[in-house]
């Protein structure tokens, strides 16, 4: 093999290392995405259960002022009747029967009114009945990401020191002439640097590999797609037919 050879299960091996630490790099990623995520849920949801309780407060103060207003028009109306019994003057009287009547149709529309909030009421203990319970089960749901996030992080660390250590190595196989260009398409590509040449097509961009850029790479010639850039290898099936 001369210096400028390039084995390719090296390739394969860096390909593989590089999808793996890719796959784990977005993991890690993930987790404080999903922290943040669970946790402006449980923040939403406590703002839902506040404004149900406040609004069910509000329902039951309303309500209460309503009794409140209707007891007095029940006290004005015995009131009344009772200047009604002792009323001078049949003007008075007639007077005195318009003013309860009155105040007796204002008493009925409040007793209507108390008997629709009492439903209200109860409508709004169920609303922050629900808020509350959803409350519970999003606290559950953070308390449980916030746990695994705990538990999965150093095991991903681990797993990138791992394959760190792995691609170095492997890296190192690589002859000098190929480093340059190798570092470069990584940089530009990412962990998706390296394709596989399957049947004369990149397996990163599908675009058709000419016959004789396969014949150089089966020669182990580092070798890189016209179309898109990335580092091409054989995969082991191919070099196994050859």
């Amino acid at each position: 093999m001369t210096p400028s050879n390039v084995d390719a299960g090296v390739l394969r091996t860096l390909h593989r290392i590089h999808r793996q630490l890719g796959d784990l790099q977005g993991r890690l990623n993930r987790l404080p995405k999903q922290i943040r995520a669970v946790e402006a849920y449980v923040a939403h949801q406590e703002e839902l259960l506040k404004t149900a309780t406040q609004q069910s407060k509000a329902v039951r103060v309303a309500s209460d002022a309503k009794q409140v207003q209707l007891k007095g028009g029940e006290g004005k109306v015995v009131e009344l009747g009772a200047k009604l019994n002792t009323s001078a003057s049949n003007r008075e009287y007639q007077a005195l029967k318009d003013q309860i009547a009155a105040q007796q149709m204002t008493n009925s529309v409040l007793e209507d009114e108390i008997l629709e909030s009492l439903d209200k009421i109860e409508a709004s203990r169920q609303t922050v009945a629900e808020a509350e319970a959803a409350l519970a089960t999003a606290r559950k749901k953070s308390a449980t990401v916030h746990s695994e996030a705990e538990s999965q992080t150093p095991v991903i660390e681990a797993d990138v020191a791992r394959l760190q250590a792995e691609l170095r190595e492997c890296e190192a196989r690589l002859p000098a002439e190929a480093r340059e260009p190798y570092n470069r398409v990584i940089r530009h590509h990412g962990d998706d640097a390296l394709a596989a040449v399957q049947n004369q097509f990149c397996g990163g961009c599908n675009q058709h590999v000419p016959l004789n850029v396969v014949a150089e790479i089966m020669l182990k010639k580092p070798k890189f797609c016209k179309s898109c850039g990335r580092m091409l290898y054989m995969p082991e099936d191919a070099e196994n037919e050859e």
